[in-house]
């Protein structure tokens, strides 16, 4: 792969929105991930700074724009730096907050 790309699946493990890279890889190969609007099949997909993602995760939707690469996985903190959130819950999102019935 050409050093300005970087493989799907390897950058969403990277990015820790798959726990294993096998996981990346059944990700994108069910179908949960866009690339501008278009669905992506293929995990070795290169992908390049500025793509955007939808990504259907099994408990909320992102937008992402890919900011950057990595060489490896790192870090929550880290892996924040490689996107960008587009679209979708924020941290502390009420909508995923836990219900209190009594306010």
């Amino acid at each position: 792969m050409r050093e300005d790309r970087q493989r799907l699946d390897k950058w969403l493990w990277f990015a820790r929105f798959a726990r294993t890279r096998s996981a990346a890889v059944r990700l994108v190969e069910e179908g949960h991930v866009r690339l501008a609007g278009r669905r992506l099949l293929n995990p070795a997909h290169g992908l390049k700074p500025g793509d955007v993602l939808t990504l259907a995760l099994p408990h909320a939707t992102l937008v992402v724009r890919l900011v950057a690469f990595a060489e490896r996985r790192g870090s929550y903190e880290q892996a924040q730096a490689l996107y960008e959130v587009l679209e979708g819950p924020g941290r502390g999102d009420a909508s995923l907050a836990p219900f209190d019935p009594t306010g």
